[in-house]
């Protein structure tokens, strides 16, 4: 549920004042941009990392970065303190607003900002992935793009919750795993961890880009290489990571079990608990002097 407090543009609102126009024509078409950041101990976790994906995202769909990294932190930690967040997320949205024929012509920004944020989602310990061809497009220039046009990801969730399933699988044009509709995945097999690289069409998320850097220095191999449905089902473990999520095991994909939870997964999360932990402690001490 999304606390009472936005931050809208240059201000700071109850969400009942917050107006978003009909004519803005970006959040009719889809134009934009967003990341989920991690609030940990009142703190926007990794948030530079968020931040330089937000800019890379804007260069290739054009959107005009109009606020500077610090200006929207500042912005963000307003409305996590105005919603008493110690704990929980946060949603940063860039619209762009001037596209296309179907705009009014009152006064609006040419990019919108709107920044929420909620408690973290309930999840399962161990979760069923159902699959989907045609998931990804790897070809796309949009692909690992993280716009606001993001039906086919909550269409594809929807349609799997009927069947019992928490997330899906998302293959691309070539059959290959490219990652979940909100999450990366990560297998085991013969003691490596092996997740699907850029090109196959997924999302450069947060917490894969952690795991690739920290999961070495324990002495855990990790490889990006092409995986098909079967080495996710021959698997000895398959996890999938988001920000507001971590780590979580998967036991079944599309009628197909899967050992869980499982050893690999465990040390990981608490390797990236370590990191997050860190991260807070040195943020925490940096504002304090």
């Amino acid at each position: 549920m999304i606390h009472p407090f936005v931050f809208h543009n240059e201000s700071l609102l109850p969400i009942e004042k917050v107006r978003l126009s009909p004519g803005q024509a970006g959040l009719i078409c889809g134009w934009g941009i967003f990341t989920t950041v991690r609030i940990s101990r009142g703190e926007a976790f990794a948030y530079e990392r968020h931040w330089r994906r937000l800019e890379k995202d804007a260069g290739i769909i054009r959107l005009p970065m109009l606020y500077t990294s610090a200006k929207v932190r500042v912005h963000l930690h307003e409305v996590m303190r105005a919603n008493k967040v110690t704990e929980g997320c946060a949603r940063i949205y860039l619209v762009y607003n001037s596209v296309g024929y179907w705009q009014s012509n009152e006064h609006r920004p040419q990019v919108d900002l709107i920044i929420y944020t909620a408690g973290l989602p309930e999840y399962r310990e161990v979760v069923r992935l159902a699959l989907r061809a045609q998931g990804r497009h790897a070809a796309s220039s949009l692909a690992g793009v993280k716009t606001i046009s993001w039906l086919n990801n909550v269409w594809s969730v929807a349609e799997a919750a009927k069947e019992g399933f928490d997330e899906v699988v998302m293959l691309n044009e070539r059959g290959e795993v490219a990652e979940c509709t909100s999450a990366n995945i990560f297998g085991v097999k013969d003691g490596k961890i092996v997740t699907p690289p850029l090109n196959s069409g997924c999302l450069e998320g947060i917490t894969r880009g952690i795991l690739l850097e920290i999961a070495p220095e324990a002495g855990l191999a990790v490889v990006e290489q092409t995986l098909r449905p079967e080495d996710l089902y021959s698997a000895e473990e398959v996890f999938i990571t988001s920000s507001n999520r971590n780590l979580i095991s998967v036991g079944e994909i599309a009628g197909h079990s899967i050992p869980a939870p499982g050893p690999v997964c465990h040390r990981l999360n608490e390797l990236f608990d370590s990191y997050v932990s860190d991260y807070v402690t040195r943020r925490h001490a940096s504002a304090a002097r």
